[in-house]
């Protein structure tokens, strides 16, 4: 099986956070019903049109994407495949407003195929593109800046050589340039000189830690050359260095699904909540689906009650700093440890286990291994808990990978071995 790695939206900054679980575009495949339809001119566009795109020729391809598009307007993954080639041929051009424009029609085709129903993760860089079709600057120092866009539309074009040229200078301008770092690694990933790749990878990795693309564009090269069970590795590293972002997920869930790895996202349904107002604070439990005489119940009764507690008055204490409450790693932490204390002993007995949602008993087994915290910030923040990421990953790290490594990506027993 031959599997086609491209990047995607190179100068979008992809900035949602999703606080709940793009590597690589999807595969260049188009519509079958559409491509029943073609004739035997239009069929040999379209294979043309589709080799130049998983080229990366991608201004090559632009036009005759178009006139797909013309001759099937419905075909939202041609016009997706259109869009994205606007956006790479707008780094070709010299003049700013002339990007803008490109720019802006590549978002406005993303939002037809999104009207016309592509949900692709592609799509989600096209949606992205800012209103005006502004750019984001790779560096304030003009010649650093305009040396990486000029490296950019010569990669655009598909002059991998001049490219990497291009980037390597501008690492004369700034060596410590993340993004020249990890597109040199890029160019060779394309050139398929995968271990030259990973050694630029690995030093942007040095360059920033904290960021994602690096660890993601390392997983994918590895696994390339068969070498999973170390893009695992790279795979996790992304999530942790940048776990609000859409592409570090995104990518991770498609390495599973190519090589069958188990993925577990333990989903924990909140049944108990609290709110406060007018000094009054209100814990309800969720009486549709939890029967009021179970140790469920009462387990989620304590997490609302800590809840609480903070909400009255242990926030201000616990951050005095903060003038606003916010629900925070600690607060959540606390009040899932309260939960799990009450449903522990009923764990202990295989029969009451049966009883119990199977997301509290990975739950206690989480605690019980010590790593709430990073259960917490992976798998249940939102943006208020998700401000206190950064302090935790700097001193556990350790912990998070821990967490995936047993928990979100459980070990087959082939790994487990090795």
């Amino acid at each position: 099986m031959t599997i086609q790695f491209k990047r995607v939206g190179r100068g979008v900054v992809l900035g949602a956070l999703l606080l709940a679980p793009l590597a690589v575009c999807p595969p260049a495949t188009f519509s079958q019903s559409e491509q029943q339809q073609d004739d035997p001119d239009t069929a040999l566009m379209r294979r043309k049109a589709l080799e130049l795109y998983r080229q990366g020729k991608f201004v090559d391809a632009m036009p005759l994407l178009e006139k797909l598009s013309a001759l099937h307007p419905n075909d939202y993954v041609v016009k997706e495949h259109w869009a994205y080639c606007i956006l790479e041929y707008s780094a070709t051009l010299r003049d700013l407003e002339a990007r803008k424009k490109a720019r802006i029609q590549a978002r406005t085709l993303g939002l037809e195929a999104q009207k016309a129903g592509d949900l692709s993760d592609l799509l989600q860089t096209l949606v992205a593109i800012p209103e005006d079709g502004s750019e984001t600057k790779f560096s304030e120092r003009a010649e650093v800046n305009d040396g990486m866009k000029s490296a950019e539309a010569d990669f655009a074009r598909g002059d991998l050589d001049k490219a990497r040229e291009g980037y390597k200078h501008v690492l004369e301008l700034d060596p410590k340039n993340y993004e020249a770092t990890l597109f040199v690694g890029d160019v060779y990933f394309k050139e398929r000189a995968y271990n030259a790749a990973n050694e630029w990878f690995a030093k942007a990795t040095q360059i920033n830690p904290d960021r994602e693309s690096a660890y993601r564009y390392w997983g994918d090269s590895l696994a390339m050359t068969g070498k999973n069970d170390e893009a695992r590795v790279q795979y996790i590293k992304a999530v942790i260095a940048e776990p609000y972002t859409r592409s570090s997920w995104v990518a991770l869930r498609q390495w599973t699904d190519r090589t069958k790895q188990p993925f577990n996202a333990i989903m924990l349904q909140n049944k108990s909540s609290a709110k406060t107002e007018g000094g009054n604070t209100t814990v309800t439990v969720d009486e549709h689906t939890l029967d009021q005489s179970t140790p469920e119940t009462a387990g989620w009764i304590a997490y609302g009650g800590t809840r609480a507690l903070w909400q009255q008055g242990k926030f201000k204490k616990e951050f005095p700093k903060e003038t606003t409450y916010r629900r925070s790693l600690r607060e959540e932490s606390e009040a899932l440890d309260a939960m799990v204390k009450v449903l522990a002993p009923e764990a202990a007995s295989e029969k009451k286990a049966k009883k119990l949602d199977p997301a509290l008993l990975q739950l206690i087994q989480i605690y019980q291994k010590g790593l709430l915290e990073p259960f917490v910030l992976l798998n249940r923040a939102d943006p208020d808990i998700a401000k206190d990421y950064p302090a935790y990953r700097a001193e556990h790290a350790d912990k998070l990978f821990h967490y995936m490594d047993e928990f979100v990506l459980p070990r087959t027993t082939a790994q487990a071995a090795n």
